[in-house]
C-alpha cells in the first residue's frame, strides 16, 4: 500500500502537483482541474523526469494510432458516416481531414516512385524492347551482297546527283531564312494582347529553331525585342518544350508529383459546386469540403491498397481498375445518400450531375494545371 501511496504521489498528475494556473498558456485553473479547459495541457508543476517523458511519448503515440485506426476503418469501411460524424462534433476521434489527405497521397506518389523506377523502355506485349539493340553491329559491319555490282561512272552519277540535291535544298533553306521576318516591338504593340502573345510565342518557336540560339537575352538582342521578364521568360520556355519532347517520361513524373497538391487547390471549388446543389441542406460551405476531401483521401488510400496486388501480378493494374470503375463510384454514391440523407432516386440523379460537372471541371482543370506545370518545369 505504501509503494502504491508513493508511485502515485511521484506522479505528474499527483494532487500536490497542481498548480493555480496553466503553465501553457497561463489560464487560470483551479485545484481539482486535472487538464487546462483552454488548451488541454496536464495540470502539473512537476519537473519533467525521463520517466515522465517516455510515458507522454507513447501515449501521445497511442492516442494518434488510435485516431488514425478509426479513420482509416469507417473511411474504408463507413462511406459518409466518417464526415457525419466529424461534422456532428467527433473530432478527436478522427485525424484532421485535410492533413490525412495531403499525408495519404503524398505517401502514394513516394510509394510510386520507389518502386515504378525510371524504366522508359518500350514495351510490346508487356516486353521491354531494346531499341538499340544490334544498331552499332550494323553500323560498324555494313554488309555487301556478294551479287552486288559496282559501276565507277554508275557510282560517280549517283554521287555527283546526290550533291546536286543537297546544294538545292541548301539555296532553298538560305532563300527561306532570307524570306523570314520577325515583327519588331513596335509593330506588336499594335495588336491586342492577346493576338500579341500567340504570334510572339510563334515567332520565338521558329526563331529558336532556325537559329538554335538557347539564351533568352542573346535572342532578343538579335530580334531587337525588349529584354523585360516577360519576353525572356516566353523565350526560355523554348528550352522546356525541347526537354519535354525529349523526354516526356521525366515531365510526366514531375507532374503526378504536383497532383495532390492540384487537387488540394481544386477542391475548393468542387466545394462550392456542393455548396449550390445541396443549398436545401444544413451543411456550410466548410462542411462540404470536409466531405470532399473523405472522397479523396478515400481514392488515394484504396489506389495504395491496390497498388500492392497490382505489383504482384506484373503491374496489369486489374485490382487499381477494379476499385476506380467499380467501387469507386459505388462507394461516391453511398457517401453521399449516407452524408446528405436523401432518397435514392435523388441522390443518384446528383451522383450523374456531380460525376458530369467533376468531369468538365477536371478537363479544365487539367489543362490550366498542365499549362501552369510547364511553365514552371
Amino acid at each position: 500500500m505504501g509503494s502504491t501511496k508513493l508511485t502515485k504521489e511521484k506522479s505528474r498528475k499527483a494532487a500536490i502537483y497542481k498548480g493555480a494556473e496553466c503553465l501553457n498558456c497561463g489560464h487560470p485553473l483551479k485545484l481539482t482541474d486535472k487538464y487546462c479547459s483552454n488548451c488541454s495541457q496536464l495540470n502539473s508543476t512537476k519537473q519533467l523526469s525521463i520517466n515522465d517523458f517516455f510515458n507522454e511519448f507513447f501515449s501521445s503515440l497511442y492516442t494518434y494510432d488510435s485516431r488514425l485506426r478509426y479513420t482509416i476503418k469507417d473511411l474504408l469501411f463507413k462511406p459518409g458516416v466518417i464526415t457525419r460524424n466529424y461534422v456532428a462534433g467527433q473530432r478527436l476521434k478522427y485525424a484532421n481531414p485535410f492533413r490525412f489527405y495531403l499525408s495519404v497521397s503524398i505517401i502514394y506518389f513516394i510509394l510510386l516512385g520507389l518502386t515504378s523506377g525510371d524504366d522508359t523502355s518500350i514495351k510490346v506485349n508487356g516486353e521491354p524492347i531494346d531499341l538499340t539493340e544490334n544498331v552499332s553491329e550494323e553500323i560498324t559491319n555494313p554488309t555487301i551482297e556478294s551479287n552486288t555490282y559496282f559501276n565507277a561512272d554508275s557510282l560517280n552519277r549517283e554521287i555527283d546527283s546526290i550533291i546536286k540535291t543537297n546544294t538545292i535544298a541548301i539555296k532553298e533553306k538560305e532563300s527561306k531564312k532570307e524570306e523570314t521576318t520577325y515583327l519588331s516591338e513596335v509593330e506588336l504593340d499594335t495588336i491586342s494582347w492577346s493576338t500579341q502573345t500567340v504570334k510572339r510565342i510563334a515567332m520565338y518557336r521558329e526563331f529558336y529553331n532556325e537559329t538554335k540560339i538557347k539564351n533568352p537575352d542573346k535572342a532578343l538582342d538579335s530580334l531587337k525585342h525588349n529584354k523585360n521578364r516577360w519576353n525572356t521568360w516566353l523565350y526560355s520556355k523554348n528550352n522546356t518544350m525541347d526537354r519535354v519532347t525529349e523526354n516526356p517520361g521525366v515531365f510526366l513524373n514531375y507532374m503526378l508529383g504536383k497532383i495532390p497538391f492540384f487537387l488540394f487547390f481544386f477542391a475548393p471549388f468542387f466545394a462550392f459546386f456542393f455548396w449550390l446543389l445541396y443549398s436545401r441542406k444544413k451543411y456550410n460551405y466548410m462542411e462540404h469540403l470536409v466531405f470532399i476531401f473523405h472522397i479523396f483521401s478515400f481514392s488515394f488510400l484504396a489506389a495504395i491498397i491496390a497498388y500492392f496486388p497490382d505489383l504482384l501480378l506484373g503491374d496489369s493494374n486489374i485490382v487499381t481498375a477494379v476499385v476506380y470503375l467499380i467501387i469507386g463510384p459505388f462507394y461516391f454514391y453511398k457517401a453521399l445518400r449516407n452524408f446528405y440523407k436523401q432518397k435514392r432516386a435523388t441522390t443518384l440523379f446528383k451522383f450523374v450531375i456531380i460525376n458530369l460537372m467533376f468531369f468538365i471541371g477536371s478537363l479544365i482543370a487539367a489543362t490550366l494545371f498542365f499549362t501552369a506545370t510547364a511553365a514552371v518545369y
